[in-house]
């Protein structure tokens, strides 16, 4: 995957999107957390009010 496209949300196409750790993004406009893993295949987290991740 090229480097542009991990800087577009999976979830909703925005590009409000900061790097958060080793392939891990957030994306400020749906507030997802996601990672790439594998084939460049993206799991999307929903961030709860005490910072935890749940699966999306």
């Amino acid at each position: 995957m090229k480097g542009c496209e991990k800087m577009k949300c999976p979830a909703c196409g925005s590009r409000a999107v900061g790097k958060v750790g080793a392939d891990q993004y957030y994306c400020w406009d749906c507030f997802v957390e996601y990672q790439y893993y594998g084939n460049n295949q993206a799991k999307l987290y929903m961030v709860e009010e005490d910072g935890s991740l749940v699966e999306y």
